[in-house]
């Protein structure tokens, strides 16, 4: 096939508009970068992912997969890839929601002058109405059948077992029919609201109470978001009951689109978790006074330790010293310990702040690196790459994130084992890595790494923390625009990678 080279600005520009007013999905991948990056997404592959161009720049196309990895396709897109051939395949994918896609995948490669593949061209069509309908019609009617079957055998009356089901949740359940008719209600629907079964079955869900429930945001999420989102989940609305009070509600909705008796009956989870929000904002009311607190007498203990330094005797036996300088080192651990909560129960209050200023991010990166060699002289930490640009956004904050992700490395891997820092600039983003070759951390716990006091079962075993590092990081770079993410396989290693929007 011939290529016409584009040598011209107005050229390029015109071949970027073209990408981007495509209907069909379009990434392009570096390959001379480490793990082959995306640098470039068009609009149409953000609408068939899910995920923002921020969400997508830097990662490998391998993301798209997430835990469904054991495909053989994706063996045939490493053939591919790594002889530099085209390949064509049709693979699972899931979006940013988790739902599932079959993707029509055309992978090409792109030489340079000299040969060398210098990118991928990748062409994605989501392909899933024409692979699955014949597959989910089938599938449908095997599963109805095995169910009608299964449920005729353990219930008379289809209508009794689903009345067990509403009875045995223990939460608020309401059943409606596709014009929002209450069918039924459990008893703990009835208890919570104090309604009777005579005020609830055959209401327009609206009227319940008198009007009660006519609440904008229920609506909202029943006639605009339900029909297009199906199912809901984890929808919050706060209302005030004349009778109950005000309450905060988690609200899970599901239309059911099977055939039959029961199609566009439509399912509607109540939690109410007014009392546990309470609870979360007693504890972080506490977590932000105990660490105020704190702090005022650790800075008075830190200066006593600092004056005992300087008023150390000459003749002042080794087991003394040693016993000072063990003491400030665990003070100094406190001290870290308490500015970290400090800084978690700030995010939570929403009073956390960002100080951005100009300052060269490759010294910052190396800089924060050899701090940590000075710590840990043993461990062997590379770094590779560079933007060679400055960057403006908040130094302090961004030397915590690099900081806290080298000393999980070290502390998580093997002393002989090695730590790489990779540093690479990626369209209009900085990308940055940290690979270790330690434990690893299973797929089923991955995605809750970043979340608060979360630590890892094997972790809490044998390394003592609190699990508020990762947290603070994943607030930082988001607070920055960017996105954090970890890669990592049981017994074989883990990498944490940031991207920053550079403008």
């Amino acid at each position: 096939m011939n290529t016409k080279k584009i040598n011209t600005p107005l050229d390029l520009d015109v071949l970027y508009k073209v990408l981007d007013a495509s209907v069909t999905g379009i990434v392009i991948t570096d390959n001379l970068l480490p793990d082959n990056p995306i640098i470039y997404c068009n609009p149409a592959f953000e609408e068939i992912s899910g995920y923002t161009r921020s969400e997508i720049i830097g990662h490998n196309c391998r993301f798209l997969q997430g835990k469904d990895r054991n495909q053989p396709e994706r063996k045939a897109i490493s053939t591919a890839l790594a002889s530099g051939e085209s390949c064509r395949v049709e693979i699972r994918n899931y979006t940013k929601k988790g739902k599932l896609f079959y993707n029509e995948l055309y992978i090409s490669p792109v030489k340079g002058e000299n040969g060398q593949i210098t990118h991928f061209i990748g062409i994605q069509n989501d392909v899933s109405s024409r692979r699955r309908t014949q597959q989910e019609l089938e599938l449908v009617q095997e599963e109805t059948e095995r169910k009608v079957e299964e449920r005729t055998r353990m219930y008379k009356e289809s209508q009794e077992y689903l009345s067990s089901i509403v009875e045995t949740i223990r939460e608020s359940l309401v059943v409606m029919d596709k014009d929002y008719k209450v069918l039924s209600a459990n008893n703990h629907f009835l208890n919570t609201f104090k309604v009777s079964i005579n005020e609830t079955k055959g209401k327009l869900l609206y009227d319940l109470g008198n009007g009660q429930w006519n609440i904008p945001e229920l609506k909202k999420m029943m006639e605009e978001i339900l029909p297009t989102n199906n199912p809901v989940l984890d929808y919050e609305v706060e209302h005030d009951f004349p009778h109950i009070g005000k309450k905060l509600m988690l609200l899970n909705a599901h239309r059911i689109e099977l055939e039959g008796r029961y199609k566009d009956w439509i399912l509607l989870a109540i939690e109410d978790i007014t009392d546990q929000r309470a609870l979360q904002q007693r504890k972080d009311d506490f977590l932000s006074i105990a660490s105020h607190e704190l702090k005022t007498p650790l800075t008075t203990i830190v200066g006593y330790m600092q004056l005992m330094n300087r008023m150390m005797p000459e003749n002042a036996s080794d087991k003394f010293k040693g016993v000072v300088e063990k003491t400030g080192k665990y003070i100094q651990r406190l001290n870290q310990l308490l500015s970290e909560l400090l800084d978690v129960s700030r995010i939570q209050t929403g009073n956390i702040t960002l100080h951005r200023e100009e300052f060269d991010f490759d010294k910052m990166v190396a800089e924060t690196i050899e701090s940590i060699r000075a710590a840990t002289p043993s461990r062997k930490i590379s770094l590779t790459g560079k933007i060679g640009r400055n960057f403006n956004g908040d130094e302090s904050h961004l030397i915590q994130v690099v900081s806290n992700l080298l000393s999980n490395a070290i502390k998580y891997s093997a002393d002989n084992t090695k730590i790489e820092v990779r540093v690479s600039s990626i369209s209009d983003f900085i990308k940055v890595s940290v690979e270790d070759k330690g434990m690893g951390i299973s797929e089923d716990e991955l995605n809750k790494v970043f979340d608060r006091f979360y630590r890892v079962g094997e972790v809490q075993k044998h390394y003592p923390g609190m699990g508020i590092g990762l947290y603070l990081c994943q607030q930082i770079i988001t607070n920055h625009g960017g996105t954090i993410w970890a890669e990592s396989q049981k017994n074989t290693g883990s990498t944490f990678s940031f991207t920053l929007p550079m403008y």
